[in-house]
């Protein structure tokens, strides 16, 4: 059974007890920023206020990645309205999506479980790699010639995906498509958040910059 712990930067609604399902098991943390992370045992999803008391949503988010513990946690930031700019900012600080608050428990258990429901099924033993990349889907890992590539959750999907269609163009909406972003919908100009995150994980890890922008069109890795 895998366990998943949640943080929450506010009550939820519907209460925070545990839920387990079949091979998921999921642990509700109340959570603020001065306060010591609770213990983990599992993956980490967080999810982030973009207004709080007495902090910025977003410098909680940065202080998330900046932290070992939870530097590769899927962060989602919960905005108070459609505003597009306040979107791409909570992107470019560090966070993988969004969502229009207030959230409540069955709204968080379906974007989670669908989430983790889809990473077990492409994962299971299963081994993706191209020249010196590799991708260990099931260890949520990828290498640069042995070198790990240090990634966030929306990053490696879509570092998976390129690898898996080399040579291929595909605009934006289809890899918001190929990451199951479509509902709620989002800014295509996210994608060029996860490419600009991407790129500078693959140039950290001495691979350069094998994913190129196609001018009017979108993007294509180069094998």
């Amino acid at each position: 059974m895998q366990h998943v712990d949640i943080l929450l930067t506010r009550d939820l609604d519907g209460g925070d007890d545990p839920f387990e399902r079949e091979a998921f098991a999921l642990r509700f943390h109340r959570w603020s920023h001065r306060r010591e992370l609770p213990a983990l045992s599992g993956p980490v999803w967080a999810f982030i206020d973009w207004v709080l008391p007495d902090i910025a949503g977003i410098e909680v988010c940065r202080r998330l990645r900046c932290d070992p513990l939870t530097a590769q946690a899927h962060i989602t930031m919960i905005m108070d309205d459609e505003d597009q700019d306040d979107r791409r900012r909570a992107l470019r600080g560090g966070a993988d999506d969004y969502m229009t608050g207030p959230v409540n428990r069955a709204a968080l258990l379906e974007r989670v479980l669908a989430a983790r429901v889809r990473e077990r099924e492409a994962g299971a033993g299963h081994i993706v790699g191209r020249g010196a990349l590799t991708i260990d889907l099931a260890a949520f890992q990828a290498r640069w010639d042995g070198r790990p590539v240090t990634l966030m959750p929306n990053e490696f999907r879509l570092l998976r995906y390129f690898v898996e269609h080399p040579g291929r163009v595909f605009t934006r909406s289809q890899l918001i498509g190929a990451l199951g972003k479509q509902d709620p919908a989002l800014d295509e100009r996210t994608v060029d958040v996860w490419i600009g995150r991407l790129r500078r994980a693959l140039r950290g890890a001495g691979a350069g910059n094998p994913l190129r922008t196609v001018r009017s069109l979108g993007y294509v890795f180069d094998a």
